[in-house]
């Protein structure tokens, strides 16, 4: 669901054009009341989403353990709800699970920097499937995020996106739930996906 919210009055008159339109729209975000809900800036709108289904609970679970043992040291692998910015992409993404340096975490503000990421992965649905093929998989991928993991719930495959560039993402995979993967560096390990069929 996309919403169009009217525009206030804020410090972001400083910026022109589309910058200005990017600040307001993460001005109006940061203040929208939505619980159990995702608002993310991206495609130049405002989009709440429903966070993840409790289904994907377990398998989640089962990848976050496992990014966790193979994290590079310093970073954490979360679910927590919290929004990246990608400003050279108009975005403000909050994926359902990432690896972060949590070093990084200092300013006193609602957006993380994204620069801060070295993994995304997100749990596709029926609302925000496709999204996540097409605007997230393009911020992430031009935004130097390394690894992106796509969970396509309605496919039951998983795909794993690599090699940022100024294009997006130069190499990918794909595997059927149940399959094992490689995640590659800075993780270079097997992802277990055998939660995904219990």
């Amino acid at each position: 669901m996309a919403m169009t919210l009217e525009r206030k009055e804020t410090d972001t008159d400083a910026y022109d054009g589309a910058e200005r339109e990017f600040r307001e729209q993460l001005t109006i975000a940061d203040e929208v009341e939505a619980p159990h809900h995702n608002v993310e800036v991206f495609g130049g709108k405002i989009v709440v989403s429903p966070w993840s289904r409790w289904t994907y609970a377990k398998p989640m679970e089962s990848m976050l353990e496992q990014l966790r043992r193979h994290a590079p040291e310093g970073y954490s692998a979360r679910e927590a709800p919290f929004k990246f910015i990608f400003p050279a992409m108009h975005g403000a993404l909050g994926p359902d699970l990432y690896v972060v340096d949590l070093d990084m975490a200092e300013n006193d503000t609602p957006f993380a920097p994204s620069e801060s990421l070295v993994l995304v992965g997100e749990f596709t649905s029926p609302s925000t499937r496709r999204d996540d093929l097409t605007s997230k998989l393009d911020i992430y991928g031009r935004s130097d995020v390394p690894v992106y993991l796509l969970f396509d719930m309605k496919k039951r495959e998983l795909t794993v996106y690599s090699d940022p560039s100024e294009r997006g993402y130069q190499t990918h995979t794909t595997v059927l739930f149940g399959k094992p993967v490689t995640v590659p560096a800075p993780f270079d390990f097997e992802l277990d996906t055998s939660a995904f069929t219990d």
